[in-house]
């Protein structure tokens, strides 16, 4: 074994040589690449004789344009891929592979060494593969296979064979540390070592850990839909955005970052995930939250009620009168049940019901609403309801033109044009006369009529009120929406079953409307109503979006999410036993969500193996849950979580300040102290504020932050940490069975040590875990 090892290491420095010539001669190229392109920037205009006097050299100047932009493209394509390169290499120089593969093709006599890193590396001549990129197709049997038969698929077709042997290094920094046979080492050493580390404050890529399971995920090229159901901690983030680098790869002709999104939980995730493409040296995909694209869309016209807003208030406001209604309110507007009905409302609309908004201009009518409305459904009834509205928009738009005549001969028309300054009344001249057809040296024979002024001058007055109309604002979208909840009775014809609390919610959404606020739960229906009126605005140049936390939305923003994105392939990633939202239970799991492509074109793959925490505190968190005995924990040995039961506050903080002493001196880097709501959150960090550098983090923050910190439950999701504290697990917090999805979120985010205290009697969502000894207390 000390000859293969070293034999090994001997490889490991002649390849890191190879790649360090590569480095230094592509230093040189992207440095020379650079010049040039500073060099055509810099002497673009002198390269091209513009002149445009005869037709001839007109079209001289733009080939000459032509050329010189396409030298300019070339220059920065070249320096652009050799940059990436060159970045890919550097990292290569610190490891420049993770694992090997002994692979005998069907039909040959003697198996091909593999090695598998980030990135592809030749030879000099070309033709030989020191390392192979782990995307590539033979390098799917490195993560698919124990030694045996096996295969890959290739665009040729599928190659059979047997793998001899498979290998995993751990190299740092050019020397080789370790090296398992794992045909003969029991467990993934590698792994062990990787999930026995401490955390930082970005994820990273597991291109040398990906497990058999996370790789079908990545490689999956089938149907429109990918759903990925996963238990806390199974990796499935991490296999979501190493399979956007594999599609990267895979599509690198046709497929660019900038056409995929990524919807994520908030921006302090965004901040957390940003590494993991750069080290694979792929650019960052668009990452974005479903609240920005509504604040986007939306934010002009309304107050938006953010969903962390929403889920604080359903974690607190449990004794307000309303609650309840509100409640019901949040859960019936999330179902695929509303959003058909929101579908028939703006059918019935082409019949009756669309409200409009007067138009008048210096206070007086030119168009009452109920004029427009008796226009609407008294002409071109026939017609698309969108060609409908295309014609009223005409007809609008003649009605101001006939305005503007009646206007021109106003006193008021005199006024401004007495009152315009030297500068305005030139501005006007000048346009007038060009448009007359005067050249500018002839000008000044230009003889304005005062009668061609005060039509300009109408026409500019008026011009606001033109591009209201081509923008449909005289669609009172507001008002439609809002006539859906005046008469809680209108709703039963387009629904079979309404909730009981119906006459409420229609009171609660009314009031928010009439002070110009919408509700998390009404900001989707609303957006869609107004789409489903004025056309959708369809985003076709996206070809994949990424749904994270995918239990966290509902069934309408799903159905909404499908017709933005009409040629997007979807992968949902989720955990419904982390479905914290209070709309969770309109999706009871993910099958309901093969409706939207249909089951031939929707694939499920379910992840039970939980890799973040250590074994004790999986087997603790998985009684937390029903059916918790479907997960799996992965065979890493650590300490029984301890719940410490306590009688004040006080003693409370006292312990916590110890134990975070205590954990900082083990050397844990990120310690959690994570409470059930913000309000809850707000009262621990003030109390605990002499802990040195403890942060808050709140909804808002841009950055995850390491070191102590005091966070919300629901802010930690996606988040893993080294040592997690229940602030307080006590009956008065986590009493009600409504919260075991919160409470078994904020238990999950420990890779290392979970610490419950309780203020009083503890939560009966332990009583399973108390009783078969999984908790130390």
């Amino acid at each position: 074994m000390n000859s293969e090892f070293q034999q090994e290491q001997k490889r490991v420095d002649r390849v890191i040589e190879t790649i360090t010539e590569r480095i230094s001669r592509l230093e040189k190229d992207t440095s020379r690449h650079r010049n040039e392109v500073v060099q055509i920037r810099k002497h673009f205009w002198d390269e091209v004789k513009v002149n445009v006097d005869t037709f001839d050299d007109y079209l001289e100047t733009i080939i000459g344009l032509r050329q010189e932009a396409q030298a300019l493209s070339v220059s920065q394509s070249t320096h652009r891929h050799a940059s990436k390169r060159l970045a890919a290499l550097r990292r290569m120089q610190e490891i420049p592979y993770f694992g090997r593969i002994d692979f005998m093709e069907g039909g040959t006599s003697t198996p091909e060494q593999v090695y598998i890193g980030i990135s592809t590396l030749t030879d000099e001549s070309g033709e030989h593969f020191l390392i192979y990129d782990w995307r590539a197709p033979v390098s799917s049997v490195y993560y698919d296979y124990q030694p045996g038969p096996a295969n890959y698929v290739t665009p040729g077709g599928v190659i059979e064979g047997q793998l001899e042997k498979k290998w995993q290094y751990l190299i740092r920094g050019g020397t080789l540390q370790s090296m398992f046979d794992t045909s003969l080492t029991i467990g993934d050493e590698i792994l062990q070592q990787v999930l026995g580390k401490g955390t930082d404050k970005h994820m990273h890529n597991i291109v040398a850990t990906i497990q058999q399971e996370q790789n079908r995920i990545i490689r999956h090229d089938r149907g429109r839909l990918l759903i990925v159901h996963g238990a806390a901690g199974s990796g499935k983030t991490s296999a979501a955005l190493q399979r956007i680098a594999y599609l990267l790869y895979k599509y690198r002709d046709s497929l660019n970052a900038d056409q995929i999104i990524l919807f994520s939980p908030n921006s302090m995730f965004n901040s957390y995930v940003s590494n993991v493409l750069p080290e694979l040296g792929e650019e960052n995909m668009q990452q974005v939250t479903f609240q920005e694209y509504l604040d986007h869309r939306l934010s002009k016209q309304f107050q938006i009620e953010h969903p962390y807003d929403q889920l604080e208030y359903v974690l607190t406001a449990s004794n307000t009168p309303v609650y309840k209604s509100r409640v019901a309110s949040i859960r019936f507007k999330a179902s695929t049940a509303f959003f058909e009905a929101i579908h028939s409302y703006r059918k019935s609309l082409e019949l009756a019901g669309m409200v409009f908004k007067g138009i008048s201009f210096r206070g007086t009518s030119i168009v009452t609403a109920q004029q427009i409305a008796d226009r609407f459904y008294s002409h071109d009834t026939s017609l698309r309801f969108h060609n409908r509205l295309e014609k009223l928009k005409d007809w609008l738009i003649k009605q101001i033109e006939e305005a503007e005549k009646a206007e021109r001969k106003k006193p008021w028309v005199q006024e401004e044009i007495e009152l315009l300054s030297n500068e305005e009344y030139h501005e006007a001249y000048t346009y007038l006369a060009k448009k007359r057809g005067f050249k500018e040296e002839d000008i000044a024979d230009y003889d304005m009529e005062p009668k061609a002024l005060a039509q300009l001058i109408v026409r500019q007055k008026l011009t606001p009120l033109r591009k209201r109309i081509r923008a449909f604002r005289f669609i009172d979208i507001k008002g439609i929406y809002k006539q859906l909840f005046v008469d809680p009775l209108q709703i039963q014809q387009w629904l079979e079953k309404t909730p009981a609390e119906w006459t409420d919610i229609c009171r609660l959404t009314v009031n928010a409307l009439d002070e110009d606020k919408l509700l998390y739960e009404d900001a989707t229906p609303f957006l869609l109503m107004k789409e489903l009126i004025l056309g959708f605005q369809t985003n076709s140049s996206i070809k994949h979006i990424i749904v994270d936390e995918a239990q966290d939305y509902s069934p309408f923003q799903f159905e909404f999410l499908k017709r933005l994105f009409p040629w997007a392939k979807m992968t949902v990633l989720g955990d419904f036993n982390q479905a914290i939202f209070a709309h969770a239970s309109e999706m009871v799991d993910f099958q309901t969500l093969t409706s939207l492509y249909g089951s031939a074109e929707t694939n499920v793959i379910n992840l039970t193996r939980s890799y973040r925490s250590t074994k004790p505190i999986i087997e603790f968190t998985r009684r937390l849950i029903p059916n918790g005995d479907r997960i799996v924990p992965f065979e890493r040995d650590g300490k029984r979580p301890v719940l410490t039961q306590l009688s004040d506050h006080a003693d409370l903080h006292r312990c916590i300040a110890s134990k975070v002493a205590d954990w900082r001196q083990q050397g844990y880097h990120s310690i959690a102290i994570i409470c059930k709501s913000a309000e809850e959150s707000n009262r621990a960090y003030e109390a605990l504020s002499s802990i040195e550098d403890i942060k808050l983090l709140k909804n808002g923050s841009l950055e995850y932050e390491q070191g102590v910190v005091v966070i919300p439950s629901y802010l930690s999701k996606g988040i893993e940490f080294d040592a997690v504290i229940i602030y307080d697990a006590s009956q008065q917090v986590y009493g009600d069975e409504s919260l075991r999805r919160v409470f078994y979120t904020a238990c999950t985010r420990a890779m290392h040590d979970l610490q419950l205290y309780s203020v009083g009697e503890p939560s009966p969502l332990l009583q399973n875990a108390l009783q078969e000894h999984l908790i130390q207390a």
